[in-house]
């Protein structure tokens, strides 16, 4: 079996924030990731009634949050094609790229909860060796009826154990929006990009 073994955290980013950088950092140890792949989203097929930041933005807060470690990369699979962008694609792409790779899909427990809504569910389901889920306090998972829909999927599912708070992009959006402290829930670099380019005012 292949040695190497890579992660894909896909999302939008919106902004990104420690609750981002501590999933990923976990699953590198707990899985014993070679690297991990951040996949910056352009534009989510289930987020297409959403406003987003536009990814001029988008790129340099994640390129300034991930840069300070060597196993992190930005991968450019989904910037670099036309939309819809979806995981399954995704995660095929990047097989055909390295088919001796060991692919490791990151979600978090909210998009366990959805997962037979995604296209194509059960192939990708089939297409990686695990998904890791990070679990937010107090997110409920019916495993055994997402095992129903999706045959083979609990076998694939491993929690990633990490001390975190319920900390998401759109409750950070809402706080900066309202003026509120938001300062520690992202670095440095993503704080002043943020300040300076007056986001989500």
């Amino acid at each position: 079996m292949s040695q190497t073994r890579i992660g894909i955290f896909g999302g939008t980013f919106d902004p990104p924030h420690i609750g981002h950088l501590i999933l990923a950092g976990e699953a590198v140890s707990q899985f014993k990731l070679t690297r991990l792949l951040w996949a910056l989203t352009p534009d989510p097929p289930h987020k297409l009634d959403t406003p987003i930041t536009p990814l001029a933005h988008r790129l340099p807060m994640l390129q300034a949050m991930i840069r300070h470690n060597p196993a992190f990369e930005l991968s450019r699979l989904e910037i670099d094609r036309p939309g819809p962008h979806y995981t399954v694609d995704t995660v095929r792409l990047l097989a055909r790229q390295q088919p001796d790779a060991e692919r490791f899909l990151l979600i978090g427990g909210d998009s366990l909860r959805d997962l037979p809504t995604w296209r194509f569910s059960a192939d990708l389901v089939a297409a990686v060796s695990k998904i890791g889920v990070m679990r937010r306090p107090g997110d409920f998972n019916d495993l055994p009826a997402i095992e129903a829909q999706i045959p083979g999927v609990t076998a694939k599912v491993q929690f990633i154990d990490a001390l975190l708070q319920p900390l998401s992009s759109s409750e950070l959006r809402h706080r900066i929006s309202a003026g509120e402290m938001y300062r520690y829930y992202v670095t440095p670099a993503v704080y002043d990009y943020i300040e300076t380019n007056h986001l989500y005012r």
